[in-house]
């Protein structure tokens, strides 16, 4: 029978626990929110929402092309010269995701002939691109700079390491300094993920490359989404202007996607204009992911110390950590739930965003549910 073993695996997934269903949420959802990426609270700000209202009736519904074609408008370089501005490299290219994003940086990157050195952790969109590059991907492990100098000394030729800057399962930053450093020893270059670190970390939430000091180097290149801290949709790639003219020309999920919507262009330039406005926005974010994460460990919790806007909590089996998310959403709580294949080491977990906009008391009540569901 066709697709007969998509039954199969339906079953596998059924005896593992792994059953993964859409969940539609209402407009005014009741629950406190802390499974979102909307670190900043900015998703529903007013400012954003408009940038959005006023990007459609000005432009349209939809970008209605390929940016090559007529998917590219005024308001789109608009956005990526100020993108690159505010987190200072010489140019950006915005895509329709941050998935789109990282593929293309990856696979533009990474052409026959070249090493691509990936660090285990990193993000399923990384992967992916290491799988689609032509180069020969080497995977090395979780934050080991030294590793990944070992693996650039394996082979002659170009080479690029790529890695997340904030990883999205426990929140752990990559150890970046070491990272570039190991890259100019061997001649590579360094590509990094930035979804988890713009608009939280950094002056102003400029992103963890410019914290590192790495910012506008001629051999970094940064990738970022706008759907999480800007509270909008849609992907960049920031780096010198070179690299960013090549992926232009050899990026194939930039030249044969439709361009972002305008809606989302309009939105997320708003919430950056906001943010430049408002930067302590993004100390407040890590002031309450740290806070989360002081009072879940008071509670017994098993919880990793966050090194940007992401709290994990460690749960005791797949099983177990389905029904501890079930049972916050019935308290009243949305919490994310990480497990198999999702997190690399095998672990299940609950995952927890912490946003700027939340209370004090939201933050207690939080903290108060999930320590009740407990397993």
């Amino acid at each position: 029978m066709a697709f007969g073993w998509i039954d199969e695996q339906a079953e596998a997934r059924r005896r593992a626990g792994l059953v993964r269903t859409l969940r539609p949420r209402p407009a005014d959802s009741p629950l406190l929110d802390l499974a979102s990426n909307d670190y900043l609270g900015l998703a529903h700000h007013p400012e954003v929402t408009e940038g959005a209202a006023g990007a459609a009736r000005t432009w349209g519904g939809g970008s209605t092309g390929s940016r090559l074609v007529t998917g590219t408008t005024e308001l789109h370089c608009e956005l990526e010269r100020e993108l690159a501005d505010f987190c200072g490299f010489e140019a950006a290219l915005v895509f329709s995701s941050g998935y789109a994003a990282n593929l293309a940086a990856v696979t533009a990157l990474g052409p026959h002939g070249s090493l691509i050195v990936s660090d285990a952790g990193n993000h399923a969109s990384l992967i992916d691109g290491c799988r689609l590059a032509r180069g020969t991907t080497q995977v090395v492990g979780h934050a080991d700079p030294e590793a990944a100098g070992k693996a650039l000394g394996t082979r002659p030729g170009p080479a690029v390491v790529v890695s997340d800057t904030v990883f999205s399962v426990d929140g752990d930053a990559a150890p970046l300094g070491a990272l570039a450093e190991v890259c100019r020893e061997h001649g590579a270059g360094l590509v990094l993920d930035d979804a988890h670190g713009l608009g939280v970390l950094g002056a102003g939430g400029r992103g963890a490359p410019y914290a590192a000091g790495l910012a506008g180097a001629a051999d970094v290149v940064v990738t970022a989404t706008l759907s999480k801290s800007l509270g909008s949709q849609g992907g960049v790639v920031l780096g010198p202007a070179r690299v960013i003219a090549h992926l232009v020309n050899a990026a194939r999920t930039f030249i044969f996607d439709t361009g972002l919507a305008p809606a989302a262009v309009g939105a997320a330039l708003a919430a950056l204009r906001l943010l430049r406005r408002e930067p302590s926005r993004a100390e407040r974010a890590r002031a309450v992911a740290a806070e989360l994460h002081a009072r879940l460990t008071a509670e017994g919790l098993e919880a990793v110390r966050p090194d940007a806007a992401v709290v994990s909590v460690r749960a005791p089996s797949p099983e177990e950590a389905v029904r501890w998310a079930a049972d916050c959403r019935t308290a009243g709580l949305a919490v994310g739930c990480f497990r198999p294949p999702s997190v690399p080491d095998g672990i299940s977990r609950l995952r927890l965003t912490a946003r700027a906009d939340l209370s004090g008391s939201e933050i207690e009540r939080a903290v108060r549910v999930i320590r009740e569901a407990r397993p």
